[in-house]
This record gives C-alpha cells, structure tokens and sequence, in this order.
C-alpha cells in the first residue's frame, strides 16, 4: 500500500474512534525526501516541504519532524481523554507497561507552544505523546504504530484522568521497568531514524 493510502486509512480509524477531535491532522514522512504528506477528515493529503514556513495548519507537524529523525507520523488532535490531560499539566505520568514501552515519558509541556513550531528542547524525553492546554499530539516511527499509540495513550489517559479526578492515588511504575522499557524504545528510535537517514521505512516494531 502507498503512503497516501496508508495516511488515509490510519486517518480513517482513528476519525472512526473519535482519535482526532475537532481539526484533527495526520501526516507521515516521505523518506527519501524532505517532504511530508499531510492530511485532514476534509482535505485530501497534501505534499508540504520541511523546509516550507509553517502555518497554523501543520507547524507542529514541522516542529516535529525537524527535531525527532525517528518519528515517521503524527497525529494531532486526540481524543476525549487525551485532550483532557491539558487540564492535569500536561503530563501523563508511566503507569502501565505497554505504555512505558511504546509512549515512553511525556513530552515536556510547553506554555503557548501551539503558537509555533514545537522546539527540540521540548521534545529531548524521546517520548511519543505531547500534549498542550488544548490540543495533544501523538507520535509513531510507522503509520500503523502511530495508531497504535493512538489508542494507548487514550486508554492511559483515561485511566490517569479519571483517577485524577477523583482524588485516588496514583501507582506508577517502578523506576528500573520504565528504565527498561523506555531503553527499548529509545533502541527502536535509534533503528527508525537510521532507517529514514538511509532512505527507507523504518520495520514495524514485533513483540515487546
């Protein structure tokens, strides 16, 4: 399947599961090139230079993609509870141990960031969740783990919110599993951007 395709259907299912919100975006990656496929529920994906001047449409996505070599595709808007964490500071703390595998540790929230592009300093947790006070932004080496990770963080975010809200306390993970853990992504980022420098898709992640 093309990347065009592969942006519309992650696009599909995750507008499908309500993963997107109001002004929802999704964008991939051209390897090879300098270049990235963007696309919304009301615009068929558009081809956007890296190098072009953001607008408000895809500066993240830029912001992104310039700061991370191993993210291959984004998906900004998020879901109910995912949009929720704005709310909470912006933090969604490592609870559980798929999620320190595959989201890792919170991207560092910004004050007004959805104003310009997202800056490296932000993004140096490795992790592949963002989120601002409105808005959250998730990450993936490959389309089909961007949904994937897509629909984790809305079932973490759930449970964290929820929790949250009701004043009960909150376990998270023990140090040395998230060391672990989020060791094994940080190796996955590594391959995926060596991946991209070459030219290539990065191989889906298998097993643990």
């Amino acid at each position: 399947m093309t990347l065009d395709r592969l942006l519309l259907d992650a696009m599909r299912r995750l507008d499908e599961k309500r993963l997107l919100g109001m002004g929802g975006s999704v964008s991939v990656r051209l390897p090879g090139t300098r270049d990235m496929l963007l696309a919304t529920p009301d615009i068929e994906p558009v081809r956007v230079p890296l190098s072009a001047q953001p607008s408000q449409e895809y500066a993240q996505h830029i912001g992104v993609y310039a700061a991370r070599p191993d993210v291959g595709a984004i998906a900004s808007g998020g879901g109910t509870f995912g949009r929720m964490l704005g709310s909470f500071g912006g933090d969604l703390p490592q609870l559980f141990d798929e999620q320190a595998r595959h989201l890792g540790a919170t991207v560092v929230p910004m004050r007004h960031a959805m104003d310009g592009p997202l800056k490296s300093s932000s993004l140096a947790t490795g992790g592949n969740v963002w989120a601002s006070e409105k808005d959250v932004m998730v990450f993936g080496g490959t389309v089909h783990r961007l949904v994937l990770n897509a629909e984790l963080l809305e079932k973490c975010a759930k449970a964290y919110v929820l929790a949250k809200a009701t004043g009960m306390h909150l376990h998270t993970l023990p140090w040395w599993v998230c060391h672990i853990a989020n060791g094994r992504l940080k190796k996955d980022q590594k391959r995926a951007a060596r991946r991209f420098a070459q030219g290539v898709l990065p191989e889906e992640v298998k097993g643990y």
